[in-house]
């Protein structure tokens, strides 16, 4: 049973690691260190969410064999609406990407430090972090080879050895079960914590993982019949996604200070308590999902890029490779040096922030066409959940845009 589950086991589980990044694990940490377990229930909900958006770009892509740019450019006829729509795409998950890139590397670096120190090169007054380098070629021989079975295991790996750590660090902790259940299943809304609700379900439900899923199962399943193998493979997955991101707000509630800002600073805090052996866990489980993500999201940029530009390109194809090395490039460099390009992240915040509603909306629109599916169209109840999901995503991207412009 189980070893049936590994062969079948495969692009739900880059989707989780492409969720599960830095900015995941900083903001669960958090979430546990100022709010304890009363947040629980936020990530239940974004776990629920993921699981019925991301299954629709799974149906989509083994149905279609097309990923989601890709079915997007071909079924939006309106010339206008085709390029807006194109060019917000490229912008958010492009764009976005090459910017959010640093900040992967910076957190499996963050993972390192923790056991290793830092490891720096000075040269002509510029201090280089050598840790980042070595994350960046790894990536960029993973990517390089351009086979997707041995990416994919190479991902399932790391993922399955990000969830072990904190898994085992929670465990460690000894939570109290009753209040965690509690937490789980009793929304709560404490004092100043809207804004980690918010932030918990907007690090989970991410746009650019739809575009990543869709063109991921189309290079692992190829047949209709395969489409149950595709729906175990990320609702396991996903779950398995959320039950890590609970381990962290778990392991950060048992810290008893708030003077925590980021995982690195919960493994430290740890240590007094529970001793290096929680630290090391951590620190495994930070630097494995900073190298996930540095590696899904050059990825998911060059499917993208693809599949809105028209290219019929594989994996070890120029134009593909081209996209990733550039943004595994401009991450290693930004995260190398301690640059931080405030202007285009904001300005990939705008986009990612716009496209997730019209993303989820497209998406709800396209799952109801039988030119695209035929049978394989949303159910009534998929759609009332992807309705609800939609309306979620709406006051999601305004509080992104919000936020950027200081309103909130």
């Amino acid at each position: 049973m189980i070893k049936k589950w590994f062969q079948n086991i495969g692009p739900g589980t880059l989707v989780a690691a492409a969720f599960i990044g830095p900015g995941t694990v900083t903001l669960c940490t958090l979430a546990g260190v100022n709010f304890g377990f009363n947040l629980l229930w936020a990530m239940l909900l974004s776990v629920i969410a993921t699981i019925v958006l991301q299954e629709m770009a799974a149906r989509l892509g083994i149905i279609s064999q097309k990923g989601l740019s890709e079915v997007i450019r071909e079924e939006i006829k309106n010339p206008f609406l085709k390029q807006f729509i194109t060019f917000l795409i490229l912008a958010a998950v492009v764009v976005g990407n090459a910017s959010y890139e640093a900040g992967n590397i910076s957190g499996g670096i963050l993972g390192l430090e923790t056991i290793l120190g830092e490891i720096t090169l000075v040269f002509d007054g510029f201090s280089i972090n050598l840790l980042s380098v070595l994350i960046g070629v790894i990536a960029f021989f993973l990517l390089y080879i351009g086979n997707y079975k041995f990416l994919e295991k190479a991902l399932i790996t790391l993922v399955l050895i990000m969830s072990i750590s904190f898994l085992v660090t929670a465990i460690v902790t000894k939570p109290n079960i009753v209040e965690l259940l509690k937490g789980l299943i009793i929304p709560k809304f404490p004092e100043k914590s809207i804004l980690t609700i918010i932030g918990l379900i907007g690090t989970t439900v991410v746009p650019y993982n739809l575009f990543l899923h869709a063109s991921l199962v189309k290079e692992r399943w190829h047949k209709k019949e395969d489409l149950s193998s595709a729906r175990k493979d990320t609702v396991i997955s996903i779950i398995l996604g959320g039950l890590v991101s609970m381990a962290i707000i778990v392991s950060a509630a048992a810290i008893q200070t708030t003077n925590i800002s980021n995982a690195a600073d919960l493994a430290k805090g740890l240590a007094p308590l529970y001793g290096d052996f929680a630290t090391y866990f951590l620190a495994l489980g930070l630097f494995s999902a900073g190298i996930t993500s540095a590696i899904t999201a050059p990825l998911a940029a060059a499917y993208v890029a693809k599949g809105c530009l028209g290219w019929q390109v594989g994996l070890k194809s120029k134009k593909f490779r081209l996209v990733w090395i550039s943004i595994l490039l401009l991450g290693v460099v930004f995260s190398s040096v301690g640059i931080k390009p405030i202007e285009i992240i904001k300005f990939a915040q705008v986009a990612n922030g716009m496209l997730l509603p019209v993303i989820a909306g497209i998406l709800l629109w396209i799952m109801n066409k039988k030119s695209v599916l035929g049978n394989f169209i949303n159910t009534k109840t998929q759609n009332i959940l992807g309705f609800v999901i939609l309306a979620i995503t709406i006051f999601l991207g305004a509080k992104g845009i919000l936020k950027v412009f200081n309103f909130i």
